[in-house]
């Protein structure tokens, strides 16, 4: 399970206590930000990406998008989102979980 994989990862920093578990879902940054009762710009989303064969995570803000003409600058190809399988097998997260870290 992804929030095992959170967890045991945080422990190391001591701060595994940190993560906050819901009873609803909060798989989208509108329903985590409903479970924490905040605007959607404060929940931290990760998108990932296929470059060049190797999967790349952005964190941004909720409520941002990715420029497609600043994502080809800075990577050098056109924005590719992982699948959902892809983000799986890559990632080790499902979408709506996908974690900046393994």
């Amino acid at each position: 399970m992804a929030i095992e994989k959170v967890k045991e990862y945080f422990d190391r920093f001591g701060i595994a206590g940190r993560v906050r578990e819901f009873d609803v879902s909060s798989a989208t940054v509108e329903l985590a930000a409903k479970a924490l009762d905040c605007e959607p710009c404060r929940i931290a989303k990760t998108l990932s990406f296929m470059v060049e064969g190797a999967p790349v995570l952005i964190v941004a803000a909720g409520d941002a998008k990715i420029d497609n003409p600043k994502y080809k600058a800075q990577f050098g190809t056109k924005a590719k989102m992982l699948t959902p399988d892809e983000a799986v097998e890559l990632i080790g997260h499902a979408v709506g979980g996908v974690c900046p870290f393994r």
